[in-house]
C-alpha cells in the first residue's frame, strides 16, 4: 500500500491532532516559559505528557531523556517540543509499516477485527479504495454477520472501491462466509482478501469462538491464512485501546493496528503508549470520514504534528 504523503493530508492530519498538538503546545510553553529546566518543570512536563495518553512509562522515558541533555539549561517551549518530536519519532520509526500484501498469496488475506464503533468496516473500505489504486484486485467479505447496517455498509464501499463484496443475510455463520469469500477469491485470482468481523466484546467468549472457527475454516483451504490480522481502534478511547490490544491478542495473533478517529479526540498520544508497550506495526491512521483519510503511518510526520510541529520540519 504505497504511501501518497501531499500536503493535503498534512494539513488533515494536523488539523485531526490539533486538540492533542494544542494541548501539549500551550502546556509546555506554560511550564518552561522564562525557567530553567528544573526538577518541577520536569515533573510538569511528565504529568502533562501523561494526561495526553502518552502513557506513564513513555512520559518517564522522554522527560529522562531531556534531563540528561537539558538539566538546568534555559530552554524555550519550541526547543523543548522538538527534544520530544525527535524521542517520539524515535519510539514510533520501528512499527510504521504500512499494509504490505505478499504477492506469493493469492489472494492475500487480512482479517480486520475490532470492538463495534471502532470504524471497523469503514477502514476496510478504504483500505480496498488505496489498494485497489495501487493496482490491486480486491475483495471484501462482509463477516459482521451480527449487524445488518455492517453488511450494507461494506457493500456501499465495495462499490465504491471497485471491489467485489461476499455477502450473506443477517444472521449467517461467519465462518462458512469467510470460507466461500476465500474459495471465490481465490478463483477469480484476487490479490488481496478483506474480512470484516464483528466485534461483540459483552459476548467474549463467542465472539473469541467465532474468530478461531473463521481462522479454522480458512487454514482448510489455506494453511497460513489469515496471512495479516489488522486491530482497528478509535483513539477517543485512550487509554482503554491497552486492554482492548491485550483482549484481542489473546484471540487472534495480531499483526498490526489501525487507529482511527484522531480528530475527534485530545488523546492522540495513545499511539505512542501502544507502541512503547506493545511494539505492533502501525499500519494507518484516520483523521476523518473521507475516503483519503485513511493513510499509512509516517512516524516522524505523526510526532511533528503532535508536538505542534511543522511536519516538514
Amino acid at each position: 500500500m504505497t504511501e501518497r504523503s501531499g500536503s493535503g493530508w498534512f494539513a488533515r492530519l494536523r488539523a485531526g491532532l490539533s486538540r492533542t498538538s494544542s494541548k501539549l503546545v500551550s502546556g509546555i510553553g506554560d511550564i518552561v516559559r522564562k525557567r530553567r529546566l528544573d526538577a518541577e518543570a520536569l515533573e510538569q512536563l511528565e504529568e502533562l505528557l501523561i494526561a495526553a495518553d502518552l502513557g506513564v512509562a513513555t512520559a518517564a522515558k522522554l522527560t529522562a531523556r531531556l534531563a540528561k541533555d537539558r538539566f538546568g539549561k534555559e530552554v524555550t517551549d519550541e526547543e523543548v517540543r522538538t527534544a520530544l518530536a525527535d524521542d517520539v519519532a524515535g519510539i514510533l520509526e520501528p512499527v510504521a509499516k504500512p499494509l504490505a500484501p505478499d504477492p506469493s498469496h493469492r489472494p492475500h488475506v487480512v482479517l480486520v477485527v475490532g470492538v463495534n464503533g471502532s470504524g471497523k468496516t469503514t477502514t476496510i473500505g478504504k483500505l480496498a479504495k488505496r489498494l485497489r489504486e495501487d493496482g490491486r484486485k480486491v475483495m471484501l467479505a462482509a463477516g459482521d454477520t451480527f449487524r445488518a447496517a455492517a453488511i450494507e455498509q461494506l457493500q456501499i464501499w465495495g462499490e465504491r472501491a471497485g471491489a467485489a463484496v461476499v455477502a450473506r443475510e443477517q444472521g449467517a455463520d461467519a465462518a462458512g462466509l469467510a470460507y466461500d469469500a476465500l474459495e471465490r477469491a481465490r478463483a477469480e485470482r484476487a490479490d488481496v482478501l478483506l474480512i470484516d468481523t464483528a466485534g461483540r466484546l459483552q459476548n467474549r467468549a463467542d465472539l473469541m469462538a467465532e474468530l478461531e472457527k473463521i481462522i479454522r475454516v480458512l487454514r482448510k483451504l489455506d494453511a497460513e491464512a489469515p496471512h495479516d490480522c489488522l486491530l482497528v481502534l478509535d483513539a477517543t478511547v485512550g487509554q482503554n485501546a491497552h486492554s482492548q490490544v491485550e483482549i484481542f491478542k489473546q484471540m487472534t495473533h495480531v499483526t498490526g493496528l489501525v487507529m482511527t478517529k484522531l480528530d475527534g479526540t485530545a488523546r492522540g498520544g495513545v499511539i505512542v503508549a501502544l507502541a512503547e508497550k506493545f511494539g505492533l506495526p502501525v499500519v494507518a491512521v484516520g483523521v476523518g470520514e473521507g475516503e483519503d483519510d485513511l493513510q499509512p503511518f509516517d512516524a516522524g510526520v505523526f510526532a511533528r504534528n503532535l508536538m505542534g510541529l511543522d511536519a516538514e520540519g
